[in-house]
């Protein structure tokens, strides 16, 4: 039986050894592939810029290059445009195109096609790279303006960054998107946090996969009462806990005492000694902004108040609430 077991693991580790390899293989195809589109989107920009190079010229070459190489596929009039675009973008930026290089070609042109900003490109390439985002998961954490929702929530958290011994932005969300939990417009608390638990997969690349799901109405008990945080997690890379409570309302000021409570609780009786302070997320479906703020003005508690949506965001009107607090940033520096 011994012998068996031993067997079992020598062959295992030779089928990893294969993996391991075919992964550094198509690393290997890939990061080949997007440096020839790279270059062939410099040559087509060279070309174009110099005049000598058109719409008909690029479909002549396009024509030419199927003749030439029936077998070689992805070389159309448009996707040749797109490798003029792809270089284009990235040219002035040393970092950038190292980052690219780590991603497949699909990857790129959702990213480069869908953003307007050198920060927002990089932000959209470091989380695919450190998330493993698929083409279909990236896409939607675009449409769903993952990175300007991450960004409002970042400018929200300034206060606590200075507090804790973590760092903690591009962690969290000013507002969470759950349109994959199907919730009708109207549904109960049990119904949010049952959902959420049952499409813990899902809920992660909303929430992000550093977390990790230790709970639904995880018990506490604090003298000899009994209570339960609605969601308790853990992030790899903060260190520490973190404890959701969901509620179906708007924010009120009184919602804070309960979460504060609980995370009171969890690092006195739960928290590890090498861990990092719990920190809290107020999940409301809706909030005052100046309500939030004259509610946590005065708490020492490392919370969040944010919201939720059961629907993709308006991605404009998130734009413009980021580019509002750039605006203000602006202004004070000069003041």
């Amino acid at each position: 039986m011994n012998n068996e077991i031993n067997r079992q693991t020598q062959f295992g580790h030779v089928t990893t050894l294969i993996r391991d390899a075919k992964q550094r293989t198509f690393q290997a195809v890939n990061a080949e592939l997007v440096e020839l589109y790279w270059r062939i989107g410099e040559y087509v920009h060279q070309q174009v810029a110099s005049k000598n190079w058109g719409k008909s010229v690029v479909q002549e070459l396009s024509d030419f290059i199927q003749r030439s190489e029936p077998n070689v596929k992805g070389f159309s009039a448009q996707n040749l445009w797109r490798m003029k675009q792809f270089y284009e973008t990235y040219e002035g930026s040393s970092k950038l195109s190292a980052l690219l290089r780590e991603i497949s070609w699909t990857h790129n042109t959702i990213i480069f096609s869908g953003t307007k900003t050198a920060e927002e490109q990089e932000f959209y390439l470091q989380l695919t790279i450190r998330e493993r985002l698929s083409s279909r998961e990236l896409q939607r954490q675009i449409d769903s303006s993952y990175y300007e929702r991450v960004k409002l929530a970042d400018a929200k958290l300034a206060p606590l960054a200075r507090v804790l011994p973590q760092d903690v932005t591009a962690q969290f969300k000013d507002t969470y998107v759950l349109e994959m939990l199907n919730l009708p417009d109207t549904h109960l608390e049990r119904d949010l946090k049952h959902q959420i638990s049952q499409n813990i997969s899902k809920f992660l690349i909303e929430f992000g996969r550093d977390f990790a799901f230790m709970g639904e109405a995880y018990p506490l008990q604090v003298g000899n009462q009994d209570f339960a945080v609605d969601l308790l997690f853990y992030n790899r890379s903060l260190n520490c806990l973190v404890a959701i409570e969901l509620k179906i309302e708007r924010f009120k000021p009184e919602h804070l005492g309960q979460l504060n409570f609980y995370l009171e609780a969890l690092d006195r009786d739960i928290k590890k000694p090498h861990e990092n302070p719990s920190i809290g997320i107020l999940l409301c479906k809706g909030k005052d902004e100046t309500v939030v703020e004259y509610a946590l003005s005065r708490s020492l508690s490392p919370t969040l108040v944010a919201d939720y949506q059961t629907k993709l965001p308006d991605k404009q009107l998130l734009q413009a609430k980021w580019q509002e607090i750039l605006d203000a940033l602006t202004t004070d520096d000069q003041d």
